[in-house]
């Protein structure tokens, strides 16, 4: 069972594994842990990551980026439309209207959901959505060994995420073995990227000033400059000097150049930058702490090596940043570490996590009582989750509660709706009145809300005499709103005493069925498309890789030959046969790049098993002549091996041997030195472009039955010789006389306990006979 976590960044992912051994990063096909978050779409195949930022300049309009924004949001979404013209690729709505395909803390239902539905489609059984910077609290948090006992003062400390695309602050608390995240705060629109923006918007205006160059009509210029201003950007981070900026063949075969210091560039992102104390200031109050109960900041994120943002962040707290993280795995770590806690496959350190809901969450429904719309708020912001809640409605039909968030100006796009929710087959109670409808909210583990069960409460009355299963009082639909909105007035009218006694009554639970309509939520049936498209992509695209391959294979076959031809194998073909094999491979290479260029697989491994009916026979005796020496002498070195062993057979240390066994080795020995003798000859005499006479293979064949005709014999065991036994004369007897018929022992101690052991048997004997 594999244990992942993934984390899916605006520019690059990581991928963390959980291993016997801890948590590990792991590298891609490139052996680089940080994966370019780009998708390539050619003719007939995909490529990701690596693969695809390579054909961002050369396939531009097909290369997609940057995507993270788009999640669960509407092709006519005022973000989406605002940065479709700085796209050098198209954006289509798909069939729901969205575009597209760890998330940040601020991530809403439906771009929760988004990520959910991809996930599913690529195949991935996601156990947990997990919120960056709770991910990156986990990671910090589960290895401190000095953290505050349960019972004590947790330790606070704040975590700052500035990635490419967005800007996250949290404060979590810490005690051993549990954190619990106090307030989160949030800009999506600061991050890595936004800054270099702010770098090509300068560079665009100065090169159209001094070369008079329209950057932005040329979308691979404006790719390449985007790249450019990316480096710059890190290298200004590392330098305070003057950097360079040049870009060879720009536009129209133009090169141009220019500079730029850490200083005027921190100028040009002075609004930026204002930006940065904006969450600090927010998640500070919302906690309702002092900057002296901080106990650390700690810093993660690419952005975050920005030293004016770093200066702002550090003078805002008073002290200095933690930096012990991996500013960039340490979201993926966290998230393998969550997965690993959630998964039986490992055993972890027990650590609980709480999280917080980061916007207020309300439902509205048509009042029962009165003409109008009802709500209440039922989520608060940075409420814990997961956590569920209990509603208690009294109605006569089946009615619909609408879940929004109550201040869409927190969020980052207008639509402030989550969705509807019917809730189905409710009926009024057999006297005619409202039925008890309990209705269950939720937000579940990936911080996703829902409605997630409802059911009808049947009240029957019981008779005289029978003991009731459950008491229910009456409660008014105004009066469950209360609970949640605490409204004065009714509190008052709760604490009047009831006006007659209630009666016992029996209540039976029905399960209620819901119809959920949420906001650009996919539905079953286009995700079961999308899943089997994404089937059909991923056997495409391995179909077109073996593709590839066999056409890589018989061009790179056709280039080792050619070199070979006219090099190591030029001794082992003739004049003849290599002009003739040349110019087939001459051919091949033209074909490869006119009719071949797309071809099916068979047709590339029947051209490559062509070329080598020609060129393996040559190859062969190269590798023949090449190794051929080395056997022959392993043969020679056995024969003469044993024949030494044969010459000193008389000698003492071979004088064990049979005389006829060594006959025998010595006629097994000449019979191998005369067929290696005849085939060296043959082989000398013989034109190195022809077919050997004697192969490898052969020669290793006979070193093998020599042996095993000859090791057995010549290495057997000298056998041991033991020295006679002295034997003591007796007193009675002849030294040589007949041996006694009772052995007697020679430790006349071990007589005297042998006796008394006998003594001892016999006298037990008797007892054994006693009934």
């Amino acid at each position: 069972m594999s244990v992942v976590g993934f984390d899916l960044g605006f520019q690059s992912c990581y991928v963390a594994v959980a291993r016997a051994g801890g948590i590990e990063t792991v590298a891609n096909e490139y052996s680089d842990r940080c994966t370019p978050s780009f998708v390539s779409f050619g003719p007939s195949n995909r490529s990701i990551g690596a693969a695809a930022k390579s054909q961002v300049v050369t396939n531009y309009k097909n290369t997609v980026q940057g995507f993270k924004r788009f999640h669960g949001r509407a092709c006519a979404d005022p973000y989406v439309q605002s940065v479709k013209s700085n796209l050098v690729y198209d954006l289509a709505p798909m069939p729901t209207g969205a575009t597209g395909i760890k998330v940040p803390s601020y991530f809403t239902d439906s771009e929760r959901r988004s990520v959910i539905d991809a996930a599913q489609i690529a195949g991935l059984n996601c156990l947990r959505l997990m919120n960056e910077t709770t991910a990156v609290t986990l990671a910090y948090g589960i290895y401190k060994q000095d953290l505050p006992a349960p019972e004590e003062k947790p330790r606070i400390v704040v975590f700052v995420d500035l990635g490419h695309s967005g800007y996250q602050v949290s404060v979590c608390a810490f005690n051993k073995g549990k954190l619990k995240i106090l307030a989160t705060a949030f800009d999506s629109e600061l991050g890595g990227k936004d800054f270099d923006d702010i770098l090509v918007k300068h560079f665009c205006e100065e090169f159209s000033q001094k070369y008079k160059l329209d950057v932005k009509s040329k979308p691979r210029a404006l790719v390449r400059l985007n790249q450019e201003c990316e480096k710059l950007k890190k290298l200004m981070s590392a330098n305070s000097s003057d950097l360079p900026l040049n870009i060879e063949c720009f536009m129209n075969d133009i090169d141009v150049s220019s500079k730029l210091n850490r200083g005027q560039f921190e100028e040009m992102c002075a609004e930026l930058l204002a930006k940065v104390e904006g969450p600090l200031c927010s998640v500070m109050e919302q906690a309702k702490l002092k900057k002296e109960d901080i106990y650390a900041v700690e810093i993660v994120g690419g952005a975050s090596r920005i030293p004016a943002i770093k200066e702002r962040i550090s003078k805002f707290f008073g002290k200095e940043l933690s930096t012990t993280l991996n500013a960039d795995e340490a979201v993926a770590r966290g998230c393998a570490l969550q997965c690993a806690i959630l998964s039986p496959a490992f055993k972890v350190r027990e650590f609980s996590i709480t999280d917080v809901v980061p916007y207020s969450i309300s439902l509205k429904w048509n009042s029962a009582a009165e003409e109008g719309l009802s709500d209440c708020e039922v989520f608060p912001k940075n409420h814990a989750a997961p956590f569920s809640k209990v509603l208690t409605f009294y109605r006569k039909e089946p009615f619909t509660l609408e879940a929004y968030y109550n201040n869409p100006k927190e969020l980052p796009y207008p639509t402030a709706s989550i969705g509807q929710f019917l809730i189905q087959n409710v009926s009024p109670q057999p006297s005619g009145e409202s039925a008890k409808v309990k209705v269950k909210v939720r937000v579940n583990v990936h911080g996703v809300f829902s409605v997630s069960g409802a059911s009808l409460v049947e009240i029957i009355k019981t008779p005289e005499g029978e003991e009731p299963m459950e008491t229910e009082q009456t409660v008014k639909e105004d009066e469950v709103c209360s609970l949640l909105t605490g409204d004065p007035k009714q509190e008052k009218k709760n604490d009047q005493p009831p006006q007659a006694k209630k009666p016992k009554v029996k209540t039976k639970t029905v399960e209620l069925p819901i119809e959920c309509n949420l906001h650009w939520q996919l539905s079953s049936e286009v995700l079961n498309m999308f899943v089997e498209n994404e089937g059909k992509m991923i056997m495409q695209d391995k179909l077109e890789k073996e593709r590839n391959d066999a056409k890589n294979n018989v061009e790179e076959y056709v280039y080792d030959m050619r070199d070979k031809l006219h090099g190591v194998l030029e001794k082992f073909v003739n004049e003849a046969d290599r002009d003739s094999f040349s110019l087939k491979l001459e051919d091949t290479e033209n074909w490869l790049y006119e009719d071949g260029e797309d071809q099916q697989k068979q047709v590339y491994i029947d051209k490559l098993a062509e070329l080598k009916k020609i060129g393996q026979p040559i190859h062969d005796r190269y590798i023949e002549a090449e190794e051929r020496p080395n056997a022959f002498e392993e043969l020679g070195r056995q024969i003469q091996m044993y024949m030494k062993i044969i010459e000193a057979y008389k000698d003492e240390q071979y004088d064990h041997l049979d005389e006829l066994e060594v006959t025998k080795v010595n006629k097994h020995v000449n019979d191998a030195m005369a067929w290696m003798n005849g085939k060296m000859n043959q082989q000398n005499s013989q034109d190195l472009t022809v077919d050997p006479v004697v192969k490898v293979v052969e020669i290793k064949a006979k070193t093998k039955e020599l042996y095993s005709a000859c090791n057995p014999i010549l290495s057997k065991p000298k056998p041991k010789v033991e020295p006679p036994k002295e034997e003591k004369p007796t007193e009675n007897g002849p030294v040589n006389g007949p041996e006694p018929t009772e052995s007697q022992p020679c430790n006349p101690d071990k007589a005297t306990s042998a006796g008394t052991e006998q003594e001892t048997v016999e006298n037990k004997l008797p007892e054994m006979d006693i009934d």
